[in-house]
């Protein structure tokens, strides 16, 4: 059950106009994503945006809006599909003047979420999809966990974050194939990066 939190009005056709690419990255905890999206933002000067990122930084900012969302996820409720849309709008309109496009890192967590977004914001450009096995992702976790002390690290939490993760991408993956690149994380960061940069660099090259 989502709660009921006041949306804002933002007006998104500076965004549409543009034309900058949006991107949005999956992949599974412990698929590489985060490192890969850092050196998107190095040589491409893209800006990295994350949903989660943006949310606890609305709670943590103490506005009417941030102390709604605080209440509902210390309910355990889900936060509303478009209050996240929200706050990705307002964070994009903000960089727009700075940004030469945009990561959305583990956007959309469902197809509905993708599909508001298009209709709310603008078309995504690319899905860049990291794709490892759960036994790869599972290994790279628990070391992870060895050394981070996170408690989410342990087999039992990856085995359900992990089958979260697959429930909710696949449609996702699915919906948006015909722009969506299907890498191979298995590999080392730099083995990525090479498929990473050829991918947005057909993106640009048809842009341009």
């Amino acid at each position: 059950m989502a709660a009921q939190i006041e949306r804002k009005q933002i007006d998104s056709t500076p965004l549409r106009e543009s034309g900058v690419p949006i991107i949005w990255v999956l992949g599974g905890p412990g698929s590489g994503k985060g490192t890969q999206c850092e050196r998107i933002v190095a040589k491409y000067g893209f800006t990295h945006l994350s949903s989660g990122d943006l949310l606890r930084a609305e709670v943590q900012s103490g506005s009417p809006r941030g102390q709604q969302l605080n209440a509902t996820m210390e309910r355990g409720e889900l936060v509303p599909l478009e209050v996240v849309l929200d706050l990705l709008k307002e964070a994009m309109l903000t960089k727009l003047s700075s940004s030469k496009g945009y990561l959305l890192d583990g956007y959309p967590r469902e197809a509905a979420q993708g599909e508001q977004f298009e209709s709310e914001v603008a078309p995504c450009s690319l899905v860049l999809f990291f794709n490892c096995s759960d036994a790869t992702l599972t290994e790279r976790l628990l070391k992870r966990g060895q050394s981070s002390g996170r408690v989410d690290d342990n087999e039992e939490t990856i085995k359900k974050r992990l089958n979260t993760f697959h429930q909710h991408s696949k449609p996702v993956i699915e919906k948006y194939a015909s722009k969506c690149k299907d890498i191979n994380a298995e590999r080392a960061p730099d083995d990525i990066f090479k498929d990473v940069e050829t991918s947005i660099d057909a993106l640009l090259a048809a842009k341009a």
